[in-house]
């Protein structure tokens, strides 16, 4: 067979992304739609709690029809269980961080981490709060976790005072202390600003720091 008798070769096609742009653009706008739902759980949540929050209002706040929003999610329920977790996680802060190894480092960077917590994502921190209230039924399976978490940081403070490195307290209601100062500024938020009127992180940090240092003896005027 002569090449004239030969079938023409045919260039490789390549790859059309019509097919792929497509899908992308429903994958994208999927991801769009599902960050819209839970930020408008995060707020009815936050706001009124599992027992006070429907689907209805979570999705008239999210700007779908209640069956658009049940396209996505099977329940209310489902949303809340999942922004639990994210307090939870957002909550496992590294205590010890390589390279801090003095307490007044360690505690510092903790109440910074808190702090900003609480200024960033104040409607998050005050879903846990209201699961609280409302007698933390949603939050067993939390609880074997924080014990082991603070457990260790109970422990590295303890080694601290042993070695003499801070004064003797009680390292459970250290941690506690921090947490209620730090939350303030989300749980109370309204109450900070009708009060004090608005407050930048940074001078909240610059009294809050020295102040818990002073009394674990490790900052001297």
């Amino acid at each position: 067979m002569t090449a004239a008798d030969s079938p023409a070769r045919r260039e490789p096609r390549a790859a059309t992304p019509t097919l792929a742009r497509p899908a992308r653009a429903v994958r994208e706008s999927r991801q769009r739609i599902l960050a819209a739902i839970r930020e408008a759980a995060t707020q009815e949540f936050s706001l009124h709690g599992l027992k006070g929050t429907s689907t209805q209002a979570i999705a008239e706040r999210a700007g779908l029809t209640k069956p658009q929003l049940h396209y996505y999610i099977t329940g209310k329920e489902e949303l809340y269980n999942e922004l639990l977790d994210s307090v939870m996680m957002a909550w496992k802060i590294e205590f010890a961080p390589p390279g801090l190894t003095e307490p007044a480092d360690i505690l510092s960077h903790y109440i910074r981490q808190k702090l900003d917590h609480a200024f960033d994502q104040p409607t998050v921190s005050r879903i846990f709060t209201r699961e609280i209230l409302d007698g933390g039924h949603n939050l067993g399976r939390y609880w074997p976790n924080a014990r082991t978490w603070v457990q260790k940081e109970v422990g590295i403070i303890n080694g601290w005072i042993a070695r003499g490195l801070m004064k003797p307290m009680n390292a459970h209601l250290l941690l506690m202390h921090i947490w209620a100062m730090t939350q303030h500024h989300a749980d109370f938020a309204l109450q900070v600003r009708h009060i004090c009127g608005p407050l930048d992180r940074e001078a909240v940090a610059n009294e809050l720091i020295p102040f818990i240092l002073r009394g674990c003896g490790l900052l001297r005027d």
